[in-house]
């Protein structure tokens, strides 16, 4: 070996190693317990980012672990090919997205390899490829014939320009992001897949995954919405069509004092017909975002439309408007609406001077409800007046319970709804029921009367998969005058997107192009037209990882499959807790019942990852603009006490320090992961990326950081490089064996040392396999570096304590800087590869042992001194021993032991006085 270390060449040499051995391509081997390990896989953006390699070598650190425990392990890699970014770069560098999307793979998989991850690229998935997209046309034409796929009309943000529809995120102050356009919300035609159907499985099987973090359930049991209610319906003045309303709070319903509809809700339109206000504010709407988000944060507005809906149980005429935070999409487009209850009605009332009601108390109120009654022997009416609204004082005399009940009353209508369960008043014969004692006694009403019925509802909405851009998968369906809707035959898939085109982004080429859309009807034989919509690229991230264990087969996926299914670890960033993993969720549960997998759910344990961020620099300019500065051309100016006192740009001008956020273009904060690799090697890079913070919290970066790593891994070569030039590495190896087998003799320093680093296996084993805690992994490697560095002495005893110990710590940083075991591995006399000759090492049980212990000495509860015992020494001579102690005896001085606690191997407490 060199004698220093020289990354490059190190890299270099272990990377052609494992190529030319085809070192990471595996086979199911049935038997033997498999460990499928997958990171989400990267959108082939051009580059590989901090985000990336940290996320990659979490998935690498821990497939080569399981690797070492004698596991037969899949860690694949691919590339979520389509998307709006490429048709944008398409735009912007006037070239195909193909031809773009196809340059950038190639490059970030050059990137990848440089790291070292140990991914096997025969399962290699590229999901803008024909032979992959293919199996999700055909089964999304087996969902359609089994009635889980639909098309409906749905609102979207269309953009009258580019004339195409945009995500919410491209919809920027109302305007579409590059046409700059007034966007406007239009129902088209959508494609829908059925996850409804799924909701409660969805929901509780979440109760199955122990290993997914909480927070990730959360949002997802969140996002799913499972709502228990009561469904009914208001009857409208004048004509024979009702409202139909879900509500999961009937114990408001006496305090209903207007309906909400959505814009697009029919009876909305029809009011539009003969009054222009109603006509003019739908019109308004349809130029507001639809993501619910924004629809939450906006400002209430609404219009009467003229029409009174007829209150179900008083028979009051109730009045209706249209409001722009109601969707079409969301329950039945209509809203019973209780303004004393409900902080968004009661926004809406306070705005338009409707009146906000009180029907439900707290405790206290009702407490002091039912006092007044007692006190008040004919005080019904005039109580039922009071708490309609109008003074109690008027009626009775001034007391704590009037005070309590007029501030409850004025709380609600002046500073805002009172949202929790209580107990209903001014409800009539519900008065005084509680949430549950009201919702049974409504839902009996209305369904004996066959007005309404319970009913479970959902949050979570159908998946809509309709996308109008090209670069994307198309959707498999054929129109016909005759036949309607027609799915393309299996033998007719795949539908292949044409790559080599023109691509402006105003309209999709295939929208365009009629000789593509041109076709013959499968059923009648007739003229027909492809359907032009491409399919949402989360169609094609939720059910990669199945593709990865049957690369070849004959069908979306074959019994491979089962093999590897479940995959063991997943690994992404939690910015996917919601849509991605839940649509992964579904998709499998979709295979499942296809027959495809055996499996309830895709992963059985989830790892997200923290950001990666660093520091931002910024200036304002004179014209109003901000240009930010990358932190690596920025000098910090410290103060005599070394206190920042400010930071310089590369230019000699200041610049303000803002906060450390997540690594970004727009914040030009990021780290070219390439140039790091360059001046530090991948190793480094990979280290640091490990110990700098625990996976699941962000990793701040600094590049004095990856610089002490690189020192760490210097002073592990150069110690090794001493250790096999001192003697003949074969002598070593034959000793550090001896050692193994109890043959050798060693005195108490050899054997603190050999201790030490069999407790370092113990530990990072548990943190590398159980706790994921990579950072203190190395942490406890460094330290046993730093005994190793203290241990002297060159007899055989010595040189084979060093043996055992340097063969250990490259099987342990293996994992994490894998070319830099490999050489080293073979320094120490290891010729076959680590990949598969090698396993993890353990801690042997007789090196850990101690002939004694120290034990911690307290007089009257407070730490006064230490003492060391044998092992096997009883409670007597414990004591003994820590009464001789001269620190303790000195705070003993005076005073008379009365008793003596032993905790055996931790601690012996004198109680004196």
């Amino acid at each position: 070996m060199h004698d220093t270390y020289e990354p490059q060449a190190v890299e270099t040499a272990a990377q052609k190693f494992w190529n030319d051995t085809r070192a990471f391509q595996v086979t199911e081997q049935p038997g033997k317990a498999k460990f499928y390990c997958l990171s989400m896989l990267p959108y082939p953006s051009g580059a590989l980012h901090m985000g990336h390699v940290r996320n990659y070598t979490i998935g690498d650190v821990i497939s080569r672990y399981q690797r070492m425990q004698g596991k037969n392990v899949l860690q694949p890699m691919g590339f979520d090919a389509f998307g709006l970014p490429a048709e944008n770069a398409a735009i912007k560098n006037k070239t195909a997205p193909a031809k773009w999307t196809y340059a950038n793979i190639e490059h970030m998989k050059a990137q990848l390899n440089r790291m070292g991850f140990a991914y096997d690229w025969s399962r290699e998935v590229v999901t803008c490829r024909p032979e992959y997209y293919r199996w999700e046309q055909q089964m999304f034409t087996r969902l359609f014939r089994k009635g889980l796929v639909y098309r409906k009309m749905s609102v979207v943000n269309w953009d009258p320009v580019d004339q195409t529809v945009l995500a919410n995120e491209q919809v920027i102050d109302g305007r579409g992001w590059r046409s700059g356009a007034i966007v406007e919300k239009r129902e088209i035609p959508q494609w829908f897949l059925k996850i409804t159907a799924y909701a409660e499985e969805l929901l509780t099987e979440l109760d199955n995954l122990p290993g997914w973090p909480d927070a990730v359930k959360t949002m997802q049991r969140n996002w799913i919405g499972r709502s228990e209610g009561l469904e009914f319906a208001f009857a409208v003045k004048g004509q024979s069509e009702g409202l139909r309303v879900f509500t999961t709070r009937p114990d408001t319903l006496m305090g209903v004092t207007f309906v909400s509809v959505a814009a697009e809700h029919p009876l909305a339109l029809e009011a539009a017909q003969s009054r222009p206000e109603v006509a003019a504010f739908i019109e308004e709407c349809r130029h507001g975002g639809t993501a619910e988000a924004d629809i939450e944060t906006a400002e209430k507005k609404g219009v009467f439309t003229g029409v009174y809906a007829i209150h179900p149980i008083t028979g009051d005429e109730v009045p209706v408007w249209v409001a722009n935070f109601v969707l079409m999409g969301y329950g039945t487009g209509a809203v019973m609406a209780v303004p004393g209850h409900d902080q968004r009605d009661w926004e809406f009332a306070r705005k338009y001077d409707l009146p906000i009601k009180m029907v439900i108390v707290n405790d206290d109120v009702h407490d002091a409800i039912l006092e007044l009654r007692r006190d008040v022997a004919a005080g019904g009416d005039a109580m039922t007046t009071a708490l309609g609204g109008g003074s109690v004082r008027d009626v009775y005399e001034p007391s704590a319970a009037v005070q309590l009940i007029e501030e409850f009353q004025q709380r609600l209508l002046n500073e805002g709804a009172w949202t929790e369960r209580g107990f209903l008043v001014n409800s009539g014969e519900f008065d005084g029921m509680g949430y549950d004692q009201a919702f049974n006694a409504l839902a009996a009403r209305f369904e004996g009367e066959g007005r309404g019925n319970r009913r479970v509802n959902y949050r979570l909405r159908d998946w809509g998969v309709s996308r109008q851009r090209y670069w994307g998968c198309p959707i498999p369906m054929i129109h016909c005058a005759t036949c309607d809707v027609v799915p393309v035959p299996d033998d007719q898939l795949p539908v292949v997107l044409p790559e080599d085109v023109a691509f402006s982004g105003v309209q999709s080429p295939i929208k365009a192009d009629p000789e593509w859309r041109r076709c013959v009807c499968p059923q009648c034989g007739g003229p027909a037209e492809r359907e032009t919509d491409t399919f949402d690229t989360f169609m094609e991230s939720s059910w990669y990882y199945a593709r990865y264990t049957s690369p070849g087969a004959q069908d979306q996926v074959d019994e491979r499959a089962n093999y590897w299914l479940p995959v063991d670890h997943y690994i992404g960033g939690i910015e996917h807790a919601i849509l991605h993993l839940l649509y992964f969720r579904f998709y499998h549960k979709l295979m499942r019942d296809a027959g495809l997998v055996s499996s309830n759910e895709p992963a059985t344990n989830l790892l997200c990852q923290g950001m990666v961020v660093a520091e931002t620099f910024c200036r304002r300019e004179a014209d109003g603009t901000t240009s930010w500065f990358n932190p690596a051309d920025v000098t910090i100016q410290r103060d005599e006490h070394m206190k920042v006192i400010g930071a310089l740009a590369a230019d000699g001008l200041p610049v303000e320090i803002g906060p450390i956020e997540k690594m970004a273009k727009s914040k030009n904060n990021g780290v070219d992961p390439q140039a790091m690799v360059d001046a530090y090697g991948a190793d480094t890079v990979r280290l640091f990326s490990m110990f700098a913070a625990p996976p699941d919290m962000s990793l701040e970066w600094h590049e004095a950081g990856v610089e002490g790593m690189a020192r760490f891994l210097r002073r592990v070569w150069s110690q090794v490089h001493r250790h096999v030039g001192a003697a003949p590495v074969a002598q070593s190896q034959a000793g550090a064996e001896a050692l193994r087998r109890g043959e050798l003799v060693l005195d108490a320093e050899q054997k603190a040392v050999r201790r030490k680093v069999h407790e370092t296996i113990a530990k990072v084993s548990d943190d590398i396999g159980r706790r994921h805690a990579f950072n203190t992994a190395i942490a406890a490697i460094m330290e046993l570096l730093n005994a190793l560095s203290k241990f002297d002495g060159d007899s055989d005893v010595a040189r084979a304590i060093r043996q055992e110990a340097w063969e250990a710590v490259t099987l342990m940083l293996n994992p994490i800087t894998p070319h830099f075991s490999h050489t080293l591995r073979q320094a120490l006399g290891h010729a076959e590869s680590l990949i598969e000759a090698e396993r993890w090492p353990v801690a042997d049980p007789a090196a850990l042992q101690r002939d004694a212990v120290t034990l911690a000495v307290q007089v009257n509860g407070k730490l006064r001194g230490q003492i060391e015992v044998a092992v096997a020494a009883d409670k007597a001579e414990c004591e003994r021993l820590a009464l001789a102690d001269p620190t303790v005896a000195r705070f003993l001085d005076g005073q008379t032991v009365k008793k003596v606690i032993v905790v055996p191997g931790k601690i012996v407490n004198i109680v004196a006085g």
